[in-house]
C-alpha cells in the first residue's frame, strides 16, 4: 500500500513537470516567433557595433551610446530571452534557484539599460541642438563614456536586489514581489527615463521647427533686391535654360537632404552651407557693362525676380517636407518606445498598487511582457535607418559578407 501510493505521487510528480502549459503547435509557433525576436536583435545590433567601428562617417563620439545600446540589447537576446522562453514553454524553472537568482538580476540590469541608453542618448541630441557650440566642444569620447558608465552604474543598482530578495524556489523563478520595489524599479528604469525622454523630444521639435522658420525668413524675407547699376553686370549665361543634368543633380541632392533626416541633424541643419544652383553666385565679369539699354535692364530685373520667387517657392517646400519626415522620425522613435514598454510597466506597477484586484488576465499580461523584449530588436533599426552614413555602412557590411561567402 505505501510503495503504491509512493508509485502514484511520483506519477503525479512527473505529470505536473511534464505536462506543458501548450500544445505542440502553440508552443511551436511561440518557439518560432521569439526565435526570430532573438535573430533580428542579434544580427541589428551586431551590424551596429561593426559600423561604427569600421565607418570613418561614423566615428562621432555620440556614435559610443549606439555601440553600448546594441551591446545591452544583444546581452538581452542571448542572456535573457531563452532562459524566459525555456520558462514560458515548460511552464516551470528548470535551471535552479541559483541561476535564477542572476536570471533576474540579468533581465533588469539589461532591460534597464536599454531604456537608460535611451534617455542618455535624447539628452546628448537636445544639448547638442541647443547648445551647439559650448557642448559640442565638450562632447569628446571620454565625456560619453562617462554618462555610459553612469547608464550602466545606475542600472547596476537597480538590477541588485533580485540578487538577494529572489524567492528560493527550484520550480519557480519570480522576482520580488513587495510594493516598495516594484514601483521603485518601474520609477527608475521607466517612467522617469520615459518622461525625460518625452519632454526633450518635444523641446527638439520645439527648437527645430523655431530655428527652421527663423532661418528661412533670414534667407529669403530679408535678401536685398539689386539695384540697376548691379544688374547690368550679370551675364547672359545666367539666365539660360538649364539642362536636364542639373536639374537631376538639384533633386537628388533634395532627395538625399529629405533622406538623411535624423533627431540631431535636422535641427541644426539649416545652419549648414547648403550648395544649390539657387546659393550659387556666378562670376561677374566687370570689365564690361551693358550696352542694351533700359529694356535691357528691365528684362534681367523681371528675370532676376522670377528666378527669386521659385527659390523661395522651392526653399518653401523643402522646408515644409523636412518638417514632415522629421515629425514621422520623431513620432517613431518615440511610439515604439512607448508601445513596447509603457503597457508592461503599467500593469506591472499597477498591481503592486491595488494588488489582485487590478491583475490583467494573465495571457494579457504575458503578451505585454514579450512585447518589451521586442524593444532590442527594433532599436538599431529606428536609430539607424535614418541616417544615410548607417545606411551605406550596413550596404558594405552586407555586400562583404555576401563576396566573403
Amino acid at each position: 500500500m505505501g510503495v503504491t501510493q509512493a508509485n502514484a505521487t511520483k506519477q503525479d510528480a512527473n505529470i505536473t513537470i511534464t505536462s506543458w502549459p501548450y500544445t505542440e503547435t502553440a508552443a511551436a509557433f511561440i518557439i518560432l516567433v521569439v526565435s526570430v525576436i532573438i535573430l533580428v536583435t542579434i544580427v541589428g545590433n551586431v551590424l551596429v557595433i561593426v559600423a561604427v567601428l569600421t565607418s570613418r562617417a561614423l566615428r562621432a563620439p555620440q556614435n559610443l551610446f549606439l555601440v553600448s545600446l546594441a551591446c545591452a540589447d544583444i546581452l538581452v537576446a542571448t542572456l535573457v530571452i531563452p532562459f524566459s522562453l525555456a520558462n514560458e514553454i515548460m511552464g516551470y524553472w528548470y535551471f535552479g534557484s541559483t541561476w535564477c537568482a542572476f536570471y533576474l538580476a540579468l533581465d533588469v540590469l539589461f532591460c534597464t539599460s536599454s531604456i537608460v541608453h535611451l534617455c542618455a542618448i535624447s539628452l546628448d541630441r537636445y544639448w547638442s541642438v541647443t547648445k551647439a557650440v559650448s557642448y559640442n566642444l565638450k562632447r569628446t569620447p571620454k565625456r560619453i563614456k562617462s554618462m555610459i558608465v553612469v547608464v550602466w552604474v545606475i542600472s547596476a543598482i537597480i538590477s541588485f536586489p533580485p540578487l538577494i530578495m529572489t524567492k528560493h524556489n527550484e520550480k519557480e523563478c519570480l522576482i520580488n514581489d513587495e510594493t516598495w520595489y516594484i514601483l521603485s524599479s518601474c520609477l527608475v528604469s521607466f517612467f522617469a527615463p520615459g518622461f525625460i525622454m518625452i519632454t526633450v523630444y518635444c523641446k527638439i521639435y520645439r527648437v527645430a521647427k523655431q530655428r527652421s522658420s527663423t532661418v528661412f525668413v533670414a534667407k529669403n524675407g530679408l535678401e536685398r533686391h539689386p539695384s540697376q547699376s548691379e544688374t547690368c553686370f550679370v551675364r547672359k549665361d545666367k539666365f539660360e535654360k538649364e539642362s536636364p543634368s542639373s536639374n537631376s543633380s538639384e533633386s537628388n541632392q533634395r532627395q538625399e537632404e529629405l533622406d538623411d533626416i535624423d533627431l540631431e541633424e535636422s535641427a541644426t541643419s539649416d545652419n549648414k552651407p547648403k550648395s544649390s544652383r539657387f546659393s550659387k553666385r556666378r562670376r561677374v565679369d566687370g570689365a564690361r557693362c551693358c550696352p542694351q539699354g533700359t529694356s535691357r535692364i528691365s528684362w534681367v530685373s523681371n528675370q532676376e525676380q522670377s528666378s527669386k520667387q521659385l527659390e523661395v517657392a522651392s526653399k518653401t517646400k523643402l522646408a515644409q517636407m523636412r518638417e514632415k519626415r522629421f515629425t514621422f522620425v520623431l513620432a517613431v522613435v518615440m511610439g515604439v518606445f512607448v508601445l513596447c514598454w509603457f503597457p508592461f510597466f503599467f500593469t506591472y506597477s499597477l498591481q503592486a498598487i491595488c494588488g489582485h484586484s487590478c491583475e490583467p488576465p494573465e495571457a494579457l499580461f504575458k503578451l505585454f511582457f514579450w512585447i518589451g523584449y521586442c524593444n532590442s530588436s527594433v532599436n538599431p533599426i529606428i536609430y539607424t535607418i535614418f541616417n544615410r552614413d548607417f545606411r551605406k555602412a550596413f550596404k558594405k557590411i552586407v555586400c562583404l559578407t555576401a563576396q566573403r561567402t
